[in-house]
């Protein structure tokens, strides 16, 4: 009886063991697809109808022979991304895969686009989920048919998710675009950055299969069986050897390149045409303080054959404007101090200082010994590699943190602002090329959605918070992304740690729960083109003759108009000039919208589809066109030499031009009197503001605050009810590309 018994237990056991380590391999969950476009194209009346009315307002505010004004998004995910995957799962607050077919229909037909590209992270693209990426960008060029005038265009490319641990190792995140779509023109393989120094590959990091199994199984309702699925395809590609032709190697292994440098000269030995452009880089989400672009302008790390844009403008915030505060102080040898608190800024080191500090007090410690420990604590917070600084404090709230580390008068930053990865900063650097020549960063300027759930262009109205934007990041420490089983729970003691990033989860030492509420419904492309064609677009682009906004549909024209040999010269050029330059700009504000979709969309889409891709709003003009308020002017003179102090280089507002309440648009034309006087090479850029309105997010930490200008009290927009769309006052803005002024050169 003894023996039966234990043989059935035995074969009891063997059982659930069977079962949690065919779960823990990945075999029960389900797989992702990128699946297949369902809706028609476009109304080719409506397409027409886009055309008209940018070529009437053209006409109206007298530009004499427009080309068209389209606009696309270049920064989108699905869910083959893991962090939009992990997004898309009940433990997240999901509603299920966004797959790259949604996007497709999505920019067809919610925000109703002319261009657009799928930017999963390559790290995640195994080959399968890159063939499908491939077969489904195809479908939904497809649908367009082939003729000149396609009701949209569609891109393929990636993102290289480079994250470095430390300043000196951090480039940041860039998209690769690429202009067509035949085998000959598509890498075999994506090109990933591979995982930051100093931590594990994913294969690595999983658990044992018993393990995942276990977890699967135990949060099954919530999705967990499909992120171990998930988790384990991501193992299923091997490494491709290093220094063999890209040719050379096999298809299936997964392509890494570690430096800007490595993608330039890999995407140079595929051959294709292609567009790398930066984006979200003053983020400090995960961009760590003290990062600077300066060990970025180089020959090996700077190619501008390929890197000829940059972001300026996305979902996760405004990467604009250069400031003089600093989150970290670094000296000259490399050892790094918190700085005190300036005018309008809160380092977060210091206020980490602080928290510990009133911990000690209200524990009854000596203020002196309180102090010790909030100095021990600032160092501690800014010698922590992997962005991990917040970390040395223990068990805190959101509110703890006040506005630390935010930039208070920026318009809608991203989120722990890094100034000296701002566009300006990037714009104003300056080094010799080594024949005598000047050595910079001459990029065009966009913007984007960056948008995780494949809904391109979402910025068309400040609508669907938790749907459009990115603010359930929040919600990922209830995943295994951000935490870890064997993490200790902590209490508000009022002693630092010392963080160890071997002890937390990929994303466990981010603050993800403050810096959701920084997440917007994103921005857009724009590109003065001759034609709505996939190599008229692309051509507009290499031109640079493209600008951004932060959502709404702002036309908008700068020119120089005293161009030598030419007359005028668009926004993108760069010229050679011997006397003061003289340029008009002119903008015209976005149609105002109207509630709901179009009976065009509403018939392609169908109501099931229309609810839960576009939440029942879709782009939808009135043809009421909001003001523009006025126009400014940025002057950046760049670096002569790299010891050159960047801080005077940049005049934002060198010039505002206030603008008559014109639903028609404004005009003005004005002349810089000391670019000859000055003797310098010059870059100047229009800003086209509208008149205030109501935006997602656009007050993200809702601070109340003291006398003194300090935020005493907040109230996030993460963790509001999902009705609340957290609205607050704004300035929609569009920002040209620059126009590149030289003085002659003997």
């Amino acid at each position: 009886m003894l023996r039966r018994f234990v043989t059935i237990a035995v074969l009891v056991v063997a059982f659930v063991l069977t079962v949690v380590y065919v779960a823990g391999r990945g075999w029960l969950g389900e797989t992702g697809h990128a699946g297949s476009p369902e809706a028609r194209a476009v109304d080719p009346a409506r397409v027409a109808a886009k055309g008209a009315a940018v070529r009437e307002a053209a006409l109206d505010v007298g530009v004499a022979r427009p080309k068209q004004i389209l606009f696309g998004d270049l920064h989108v995910h699905s869910t083959f991304s893991f962090d939009a995957f992990t997004l898309s799962l009940p433990m997240s607050g999901g509603d299920g895969a966004h797959p790259v077919s949604d996007a497709c229909d999505y920019a067809r037909h919610c925000s109703s686009l002319d261009f657009w590209s799928i930017n999963d992270h390559a790290i995640t693209l195994t080959p399968r989920r890159w063939s499908e990426t491939i077969d489904a960008i195809r479908q939904c060029n497809d649908v367009a048919g082939a003729g000149a005038n396609p009701d949209l265009v569609t891109y393929l490319g990636w993102e290289w998710t480079q994250v470095g641990a430390t300043p000196e190792t951090h480039y940041g995140h860039k998209n690769v675009v690429l202009r067509g779509l035949d085998d000959v023109e598509i890498p075999k393989r994506p090109i990933a950055a591979g995982a930051p120094l100093g931590i594990d590959d994913i294969e690595d990091q999983l658990p044992s299969p018993l393990f995942m199994g276990a977890y699967g199984l135990w949060d099954r309702a919530r999705g967990g069986l499909d992120f171990v699925t998930y988790q384990y395809e991501l193992t299923s590609a091997s490494r491709c050897a290093k220094g063999v032709p890209v040719r050379d190697l096999p298809d299936d292994c997964q392509e890494t390149a570690a430096t800007p440098g490595e993608l330039f000269a890999k995407l140079e030995d595929w051959g294709v045409d292609s567009l790398v452009i930066p984006h979200g880089t003053t983020w400090g989400f995960y961009t760590p303080a003290g990062s600077s672009w300066d060990k970025q302008l180089t020959a090996e790390n700077h190619d501008p054959k390929f890197q000829r844009l940059i972001e300026v403008f996305s979902g996760h915030g405004n990467s604009e404007e250069l400031r003089a505060f600093e989150a970290v102080t670094i000296a000259a040898d490399g050892t790094r101090s918190c700085p005190a608190p300036s005018k309008g800024y809160l380092p977060s080191c210091w206020r980490a200082g602080e928290i510990i500090e009133e911990r000690c007090l209200a524990e009854g410690e000596d203020a002196s010994e309180c102090a010790d420990r909030a100095a021990r604590t600032r160092q501690l917070f800014v010698d922590a590699d992997n962005n991990g600084g917040p970390n040395v404090v223990p068990a805190t709230e959101v509110a703890d943190w006040q506005d630390a580390g935010q930039c208070r008068d920026c318009f809608q930053p991203s989120f722990n602002y890094r100034p000296k990865s701002s566009v300006q900063y990037i714009m104003a650097l300056g080094r010799d090329d080594g024949q005598g020549g000047p050595f910079r960063f001459d990029f065009g300027f966009i913007a984007a959605s960056d948008n995780h759930s494949a809904r391109p262009g979402t910025g068309y109205k400040e609508v669907a918070r938790t749907e459009f934007t990115e603010q359930r990041f929040g919600n990922f420490r209830s995943t295994p992304v951000a935490f870890r089983f064997d993490e200790p729970e902590y209490s508000a003691e009022p002693e630092p740690f010392v963080f160890d990033p071997k002890r937390m989860a990929p994303l466990g030492a981010f603050e993800v729960e403050r810096g959701a509420s920084f997440f917007l419904n994103g921005g857009l492309a724009a590109v003065h083109s001759h034609g709505r064609d996939r190599d008229s677009i692309w051509d507009s682009m290499q031109r640079k003759e493209v600008y951004g906004t932060s959502g709404p549909r702002i036309l908008l024209w700068f020119d120089l108009l005293n161009a030598p040999g030419r007359g005028s010269a668009p926004m993108g050029s760069q010229v050679t000039l011997g006397e003061d330059p003289i340029f008009q700009v002119k903008a015209v504000g976005s149609f105002e919208q109207a509630p709901g979709c179009s009976d065009d969309a509403t018939s392609a889409l169908g109501p099931e589809r229309l609810a839960r891709l576009c939440q029942d709003e879709c782009y939808n003009p009135t043809e009421v066109r909001r003001p523009i308020s006025r126009i400014e002017i940025v002057r950046i003179q760049p670096q002569r030499t790299p010891d050159e102090a960047i801080i005077g280089l940049v005049e934002d507002p060198w010039r505002v031009i206030d603008c008559e309440p014109d639903p028609q648009g404004c005009v003005a034309t004005f002349v810089d009197p000391d670019y000859v006087r000055g003797g310098r090479d010059v870059l100047y850029y229009a800003r086209a503001i509208e008149a205030p309105s109501l935006a997602v997010a656009a007050d993200p930490l809702g601070c109340r605050r003291d006398e003194n200008g300090r935020c005493v009290q907040v109230d996030p927009c993460f963790g509001r009810p999902d009705d609340d769309e957290c609205l607050a006052q704004t300035e929609e803005r569009a920002w040209s590309s620059p126009i590149f002024v030289n003085r002659p050169r003997s």
